[in-house]
């Protein structure tokens, strides 16, 4: 980069005072060595507005450094006058020349003298001249730089022969119009131009192609498509090369001079420019009004921006709101203009006054952002106090809405007030942008306030509704009853109403419009709706549970709730039909949600294809319509809607297998309790057994009656035997089974046979007293008390080892089993 900055040789040949530089131009010819050239050479200019990117395009396109603007100073003047320099890599050499941009703000409206005679200059001079101007500038009458070429081109066709010039047209941040859309454009303006130009006669009829060669070309915006816009301007740099060569950019190039005699010929061509008379310059009195005011006006201005009062009023303002700030600024305002006034007083009037408009345009532009800043304090702290103001009322209980409306009167008339105060005498500037700003502000911060109100009363409704709801909910499923559905739609149609009417009350102070109240009031309604849902939801995913608690309630329990004791008179099968249907009334009841009263048929077919089944299987005529037609092979019911189905038919026949398995075991125990208890209260004989014995042992029953004795030994045996029996508790002993009875008679049969010869020894030997017969009589009473004992821990533990056994595999029945557990040893005892 440093090396480039050394070959390019940027030089300054015409200052912004139009003073051309013939030293300068010498060290340039010398540095580069242009002298050596001969008529290898090409001089290319580039013109056009001010800050339109002329300095960047040529650095890009031909690696020199001419100074760019700096877009974070804003956009303002950066090429003065005229500048050249050396195009590095450029074959042959080629001298780049940027002009000052033309209709630039630091020159003014009436100074365009210099613009014309710094591009009638390059026009002379240069071999292509490059034209930048924006894409959105075509069509249009300044931008374009028609007027300049207009006088332009009747100064070229006067002072000079006709020379072949390129006109490089270089459209930049083009669009998405095609670029032979805008060259037809840009050739008919040119040759309308050219047609107006007043022109000698002796060139009267000479054509636009006698004198320029128009092309156009096109680039992308550099700051959004920087890389775009680099790669364009490598492919139009490729045309420079050999520009000179036939049929290159470059024109005829008839009449040029040597490189050697380009800084005279430079020279005199810019004197003949600058003396000619025929130009429209400003007058000489109206240019020295222009400079003159123009300085007065920039000095005051700078006075005005180091004022100390002005300065300590600026820091103030960005503190916080200041008292008066209005009349203070419009004070130090006024103080410059009559400075500015007294010093310009004796210069064109015209001149004068549109200076002076311009220092105050310019001063009022200076302090508007500390207007804007006390501006957005006020509304800073009104909105403030607005927040502040609401919050303290609403703790209060006031209304919100009627809230709101007070103090947003009350905030408003406050800031007009401040903004009134703020206003400057010399400015129309209003606040009507902050002042609509703030009442946006306002109507947000409210409605924000509103909606939270809203959304906190909301949420506290829904959720004492949803804890109203669900654990009634929850306990009218496991109940079971008669009409489930029918209780809940009245439990939510209270609870719902209830809930509307507290929500009602709690948002009355907010003045919402009926629709909205409507629509919370339905939002509301459908939470209630969605809790129940949800709960049925839920409970529909325990049916399997809820109905073996039902069942075991049913069959474990009598009309009168008291616990079944099996005594061998209860109708099992019919009682555990009961109970079936009390499940499968609770099975259909959880299959579908029902809170809008709509008909189904859903326990019919339930209770058709599965509890009647069993009966109608007998009938072959059934049996062949079951295995042609099974009403539960469906995912869904008829007349129920999708959205409503808790248990597809399809589920509710596998629950209803699996329901049956986990209760068969209930209604064995039930059965085997029914036999035991009937073995344990029959112990005679069967008739037939009877009258075996009557006729088999008639014999012995003769020999018995012809001898006493044996009577008497038979007597004895009796009473030893029935003493044995009771002493043991042979029929308890034998109740929970025989091996268990046999291995407990087995350990006390000796000890119990011990006990009694023992006794009958006492007694017959008369040793026993009062004494020792209650001890014996409170042994006996322990004994049995802990055979007794021994004989319940049996029974439950061979009960409650079953009950284990099934609860291991179904947890559900863990509770109805220990039931009927219990009802087996009561009945056995009782």
């Amino acid at each position: 980069m440093a090396n480039d900055d050394a070959l390019c040789c940027a030089t300054q040949l015409i200052d912004g005072d139009g003073e051309f530089n013939a030293t300068g131009l010498d060290h340039f010819i010398r540095t580069v060595n242009l002298s050596s050239c001969a008529l290898s050479y090409a001089v290319v200019a580039i013109m056009g507005p001010q800050s339109s990117g002329k300095s960047t395009l040529m650095n890009h396109l031909f690696h020199t450094n001419f100074r760019e603007m700096d877009a974070f100073r804003g956009r303002s003047q950066t090429t003065k006058g005229i500048w050249i320099a050396n195009c590095v890599g450029i074959e042959p050499a080629t001298i780049a020349m940027d002009l000052e941009g033309t209709d630039g703000r630091e020159r003014g409206e009436d100074d365009t003298a210099f613009e014309k005679q710094s591009a009638l200059f390059a026009l002379a001079v240069s071999d292509i001249v490059l034209i930048n101007m924006w894409c959105h500038d075509i069509g249009r009458e300044q931008a374009a730089n028609k007027p300049l070429l207009k006088t332009v081109f009747q100064a070229m066709t006067r002072l000079f022969s006709p020379r072949k010039t390129t006109l490089l047209f270089v459209i930049r941040d083009r669009t998405k119009t095609p670029l032979e859309h805008l060259e037809p454009i840009l050739q008919e303006d040119i040759q309308k131009i050219w047609d107006a130009v007043p022109k000698p006669q002796a060139h009267k009829h000479t054509p636009l192609s006698e004198f320029f060669n128009v092309n156009v070309t096109a680039l992308s915006n550099y700051e959004e498509k920087e890389d775009k816009f680099k790669e364009e301007v490598a492919q139009l740099r490729q045309r420079f090369f050999h520009s000179i060569a036939p049929g290159g950019l470059a024109g005829d190039r008839r009449g040029v001079v040597p490189a050697s005699a380009f800084s005279i010929s430079a020279q005199q061509i810019w004197k003949v420019v600058r003396e000619n008379k025929d130009l429209d310059l400003p007058a000489h009195k109206v240019m020295v009004a222009t400079v003159r005011c123009e300085e007065i006006g920039n000095e005051k201005l700078s006075q005005l921006c180091a004022d100390e009062g002005w300065l300590e009023l600026d820091e103030a303002v960005r503190l916080g709101p200041v008292l008066g700030f209005g009349e203070k600024l419009s004070s130090i305002i006024d103080t410059y203009l009559s400075q500015y006034d007294r010093e310009a007083i004796f210069f064109d009037e015209a001149v004068r006054n549109a200076k002076r408009k311009l220092l105050e345009s310019k001063a009022l532009d200076f302090v508007y952002p500390a207007y804007t800043t006390i501006l957005g304090h006020l509304r800073s702290k009104a909105l403030d106090d607005f927040k502040t103001k609401l919050e303290q009322s609403l703790s209060k209980g006031e209304g919100f809405a009627s809230a709101v409306n007070v103090w947003t009167q009350s905030i408003m008339l406050e800031f007009d007030k401040g903004s009134s105060g703020a206003a400057v005498r010399q400015a129309i500037w209003g606040d009507s942008k902050v002042r609509d700003k703030l009442r946006r502000d306002i109507e947000s911060h409210a409605s924000s306030v509103r909606s939270e109100k809203l959304a906190r009363i909301t949420t506290n409704v829904e959720k004492q509704l949803a804890k109203a709801l669900a654990e009634p909910v929850e306990s009218l499923f496991e109940a079971g009853g008669k009409d489930i559905w029918l209780s809940i739609r009245k439990l939510l149609a209270h609870e719902t109403e209830v809930a509307v009417f507290e929500f009602l009350t709690s948002i009355a102070g907010f003045e919402l419009d009926e629709e909205t109240v409507e629509r919370m009031q339905q939002s509301l309604r459908d939470y209630a709706r969605k809790v129940v849902e949800n709960k049925a939801r839920e409970e529909a995913g325990n049916v399997l549970i809820l109905m073996k608690d039902k069942f075991s309630t049913v069959f474990n329990h009598d009309n009168d709730s008291l616990p079944r004791v099996w005594t061998g008179k209860e109708d099992i099968r019919a009682i555990t039909r009961d109970a079936r249907s009390a499940s499968l009334k609770l099975l259909s009841d959880m299959a579908a949600v029902r809170l809008d009263e709509k008909p189904d048929h859903i326990e019919s077919v339930l209770r058709s294809s599965l509890l009647d089944r069993t009966v109608a299987a007998t009938s072959s005529q059934y049996a062949i319509r079951e295995a042609s037609v099974d009403q539960l092979a469906s995912s869904t019911w008829d007349e129920v809607s999708p959205q409503d189905i808790l248990i597809t038919p399809v589920q509710c026949k596998s629950l209803w297998r699996q329901f049956q398995g986990e209760t068969e075991y209930t209604v064995t125990q039930a059965i085997s309790a029914q036999e035991a208890y009937k073995r344990s209260n029959n112990w005679l004989p069967p008739p037939w057994a009877m009258v075996a014995m009557l006729v088999l042992g008639f014999n012995e029953f003769m020999l018995l009656l012809k001898n006493p004795l044996y009577m008497l030994f038979i007597f004895i045996a009796y009473l030893l035997g029935k003493a044995i029996w009771i002493q043991m508790d042979i029929a308890g002993e034998f109740r929970h089974g025989t091996l268990p009875g046999l291995l407990s008679l087995s350990s006390r049969f000796l000890p119990t046979v011990m006990n009694l010869l023992k006794r009958l020894a006492e007694e017959a030997q008369g040793n026993l007293t009062n004494e020792g017969t209650e001890q014996h009589s409170s042994d006996t009473q322990i004994y049995r008390n802990q055979a007794q004992k021994r004989n319940l821990a049996s029974t439950s533990f061979t009960t409650n080892s079953s009950v284990s056994s099934v609860g291991s595999t179904n947890g559900g029945n863990e509770s109805s089993a220990t039931n009927f557990s219990t009802k087996v040893t009561e009945a056995e005892f009782s």
